[in-house]
């Protein structure tokens, strides 16, 4: 991956380092995002399988999902400060290191119980990453950069969109769900490999406070007494809720009303994916010049209206494909800005515990939404989690908009 701007030029090089550095940082966090969200993602397309192989229930498996993300919240709360004392650097060798091993243990899941503690374990691998990358680059770039950077390296998800969840999705479907997760142990080690040799630790100030309990509450608590930080943690919490309810049981919605099959899903996922990859990044460089704000609203209010039409919309492969391209780029409109504008929130020294509160905050969602998923799918329909996930998206654009200040430069 080589970073570009709009007319295909690399950028000039960030002031976060010289030459081709802050290139290879990019590459390195977006190879660890790519991992991370891949291995997150590939459970949604697979869900049906590994019900039919492990004789799992429907209104249980969305907890497979949930229980991870209960996880990614506690650990993140556990490694915000941690990151803030030692240094992201490594806090990030630890983390992919821990995930790398989690994801192999896949391979080796025999039934419901074995699989809800291997994700236990990814998730606490999870939450130990969580908010990391994003801090790294708040770290690294200056404020006016980091919109580009963001860009980049969120885009991994979208790249795991086109390349990971199809080639896991075919994968599964050949040698089973479990093989899916040694590909994406493969790349998460070849992150653990980059981190060690070729990323520095930014030079900014780390926190001087003792690591307790005690402190690390107190820390929390007192920026959440901060409103603008309590409205961007509900804002997180409720874009994480959102995708939760509307993406669990979409592949199982389109497989089993509409009779796609995992093939055409997975070629879905490539071309949201596509989308997904081309948008992030400049709609990142486009938040440095002309704010963030305004873009995540625009894209809440089409998420959600788009979300409202699903059952509408949607009525055939061919339709399927189109309606998740827009609702890619939808997607990538609130993440790469929202996640630059929360690294502004906050000096140095705290950036860390920020960013892995509202990452815990937001899986808090996410666990809550998956719980409430199933129930909603097997009770009352697929339409019921369009229309639940739909409100929960406009009110994190409305939330933004009206608590979230829009800096004009990094805090220090």
């Amino acid at each position: 991956m080589t970073p570009t701007t709009a007319a295909g030029t690399p950028p000039k090089a960030p002031t976060g380092g010289r030459g081709i550095e802050p290139y290879i940082v990019v590459f390195t966090l977006w190879l660890l995002v790519f991992s991370s969200a891949s291995q997150t993602m590939i459970l949604s397309p697979i869900l049906p399988m590994i019900g039919d192989q492990l004789n799992i229930a429907d209104s249980v498996l969305g907890t497979l999902v949930s229980v991870y993300s209960i996880m990614v919240g506690a650990f993140a709360i556990l490694a915000g400060p941690v990151s803030d004392k030692i240094g992201r650097r490594r806090i990030l060798i630890l983390g992919t290191a821990a995930m790398t091993v989690a994801l192999t243990l896949h391979g080796f899941v025999t039934g419901y119980v074995s699989f809800i503690i291997v994700r236990i374990f990814a998730g606490s691998a999870g939450g130990i990453l969580s908010g990391a990358a994003v801090s790294y680059i708040g770290d690294y770039f200056p404020y006016e950069q980091r919109g580009w950077a963001t860009g980049w390296v969120m885009s991994g998800a979208a790249f795991g969109q086109i390349f990971g969840i199809p080639l896991g999705i075919l994968m599964a479907s050949r040698w089973g769900f479990r093989s899916p997760f040694f590909l994406f142990a493969a790349t998460m080690a070849a992150t653990v490999i980059l981190l060690a040799l070729r990323v520095p630790q930014p030079d900014v100030r780390r926190s001087a406070h003792r690591l307790s309990v005690g402190k690390a509450a107190s820390d929390y608590i007192a920026m959440l007494r901060r409103p603008e930080i309590a409205w961007a943690a509900m804002a997180f919490f409720m874009m994480f809720l959102g995708v939760s309810i509307f993406v669990i049981y979409l592949p199982t919605w389109l497989e089993r009303e509409l009779g796609l099959s995992g093939d055409q899903i997975a070629v879905m996922f490539l071309i949201g994916g596509i989308a997904n990859v081309f948008t992030g990044p400049q709609v990142g460089k486009l938040s440095d010049r002309i704010g963030r704000k305004g873009i995540i609203l625009i894209g809440c209010v089409g998420l959600s209206i788009l979300m409202l039409s699903t059952v509408h919309l949607v009525t055939s492969a061919r339709s399927a494909y189109v309606f998740f391209f827009f609702f890619m780029i939808l997607v990538a409109m609130r993440i790469s800005p929202f996640s630059a504008l929360l690294t502004a929130l906050v000096s140095d020294e705290r950036r860390g515990s920020l960013m892995s509160l509202t990452v815990a905050l937001g899986q808090v969602g996410f666990a809550l939404g998956g719980a409430v998923a199933g129930p909603l799918f097997a009770n009352i329909g697929y339409a019921s989690n369009t229309v639940l996930s739909a409100i929960s998206v406009l009110a994190m654009g409305l939330i933004v908009w009206f608590f979230v200040p829009e800096p004009t430069a990094s805090r220090s």
